[in-house]
């Protein structure tokens, strides 16, 4: 079977418009983050951004190779979330449950393109359903932590450290000015356990 007259193409092209659609949502996420002051929230989502990029980038040099010459319209039918608003923690989990759409239907995707003898475009939709995957719980934790005010405060004392200037400080929580550079503090730098855990 050829890619350009296969379903194979015609998910690539969803994922593709998918990917495009988050990186923007995520972009208006990191927007809201740094108004309310949340400089390391920001910059985590800022990654999340420029993988979204990435994977889109990956999606549409596959749907290039379907063809030599220009595929000048190629129809998507599929549906997309408008869920957000501009409240940053509602934010948060609407990415979280984006993120865990898009780990299962790339893995139905890569059930097709196997099926169909695209077993490169398989494993790429496999990789980038890990990768999301790990987007999810970083997503997660951070709703939770700002949900629950963990952000910049724990129970027991860990080290904070400026994201600026990079003092740090052990305690349970985070200076509302660095001492040293005069930072707010959501340009303290999160601690995440989303970072150990993910394996992507």
């Amino acid at each position: 079977m050829k890619l350009i007259e296969s379903q194979t193409l015609k998910n690539l092209a969803r994922a593709y418009a998918g990917e495009c659609q988050a990186r923007v949502k995520y972009e208006f996420i990191e927007y809201g983050a740094r108004k309310q002051g949340y400089k390391a929230l920001a910059e985590a989502i800022d990654k999340i951004v420029y993988n979204e990029f990435n994977h889109a980038r990956m999606f549409y040099t596959k749907i290039q190779d379907a063809s030599e010459e220009p595929i000048v319209n190629l129809e998507v039918c599929a549906g997309f979330p408008f869920k957000e608003k501009w409240n940053l923690e509602e934010n948060l989990k609407f990415g979280m449950e984006d993120e865990e759409t898009e780990v299962e239907l790339y893995l139905e995707f890569a059930k097709v393109a196997r099926e169909e003898g695209f077993k490169d475009i398989a494993i790429l939709f496999e990789n980038i359903s890990s990768i999301e995957n790990c987007h999810k719980m970083l997503f997660s934790e951070l709703y939770e932590q700002l949900k629950n005010g963990t952000m910049y405060k724990r129970k027991t004392a860990i080290k904070w450290k400026c994201s600026a200037c990079g003092y740090e400080a052990t305690a349970k929580q985070a200076w509302e000015t660095c001492p040293v550079c005069q930072e707010k503090q959501g340009a303290v730098m999160l601690n995440l356990e989303s970072d150990c855990k993910c394996k992507c």
